[in-house]
């Protein structure tokens, strides 16, 4: 089954962030992207979609405003950098409500629910399972090959292959790569960002470490070593380190 959708946010780095996310799913077809809901409007009517990606703080007309005035035939995902809405977001019977900076995963995540939700609306009468589908991502998606972090106040697109490692510093991680001479730095927590990088790349090797395994070039004496910085291996982390040299030892 292949979803009609569109993406509506006012932030052109999510914009097209988002379409990067609908190009390689394939049940997905993308049928417009708008900077904002009073644009859509000129032409969804004429351009009818399953399903549309819609931000919530937009000028004009804001996007539970839009939600209110899109047919019972096309449902909504919110795409958001603000938590307060999520009560409201319900209240319109909203299928997903994902958090900036949003993920290919959580992406996924909430497509697979929309997904799943148009298959059960067209179920033939009798079906066997009429039950909700449980949502889930599927095994076979894509391999991702670059996140995108939030970071004063801008968007940043970092390739998956050119980080070294990640330092979590409580409310913060810092993402350290082979082309910046600083770290990049974002409010986030360790546990979002290990959900975000795809884990037969990275491995978490403290609570406040994730390191890249490919860049792994030495280790001393229990401490992973990037240049003058060396990165300890916990004891509640060194099993899984031993199973990983383990694979790639003789």
């Amino acid at each position: 089954m292949i979803l009609n959708c569109c993406i509506i946010d006012d932030e052109p780095l999510a914009l097209d962030l988002l379409e990067s996310y609908v190009k390689k799913t394939p049940f997905l077809n993308l049928k417009g992207k708008y900077l904002g809901a009073l644009q859509a409007m000129k032409e969804l009517p004429t351009n009818e979609v399953d399903l549309i990606f819609l931000d919530i703080q937009m000028p004009g007309l804001n996007g539970l405003e839009f939600s209110r005035m899109v047919g019972n035939n096309t449902r909504i995902i919110f795409t958001t950098a603000f938590n307060q809405y999520a009560l409201d977001s319900y209240k319109v019977n909203a299928l997903d409500y994902l958090m900036k900076p949003i993920s290919y995963v959580d992406f996924l995540h909430a497509a697979n629910k929309a997904l799943q939700w148009f298959e059960m609306l067209h179920r033939p009468a009798g079906s066997a399972d009429n039950s909700i589908p449980v949502p889930s991502i599927s095994k076979a998606a894509p391999e991702i090959d670059s996140i995108y972090v939030k970071s004063d106040y801008k968007l940043l697109q970092i390739k998956i292959n050119h980080i070294l490692y990640v330092e979590g510093l409580k409310d913060y991680v810092k993402i350290y790569t082979e082309e910046d001479s600083k770290p990049i730095l974002s409010l986030m927590s360790m546990k979002s960002m290990e959900t975000l990088l795809p884990e037969q790349h990275f491995l978490r090797v403290h609570r406040s470490f994730i390191v890249q395994k490919d860049k792994i070039k030495i280790i001393d004496r229990n401490r992973i070593v990037f240049g003058k910085t060396y990165i300890p291996i916990s004891d509640s982390y060194k099993k899984e380190f031993q199973a990983f040299l383990s694979e790639r030892s003789l």
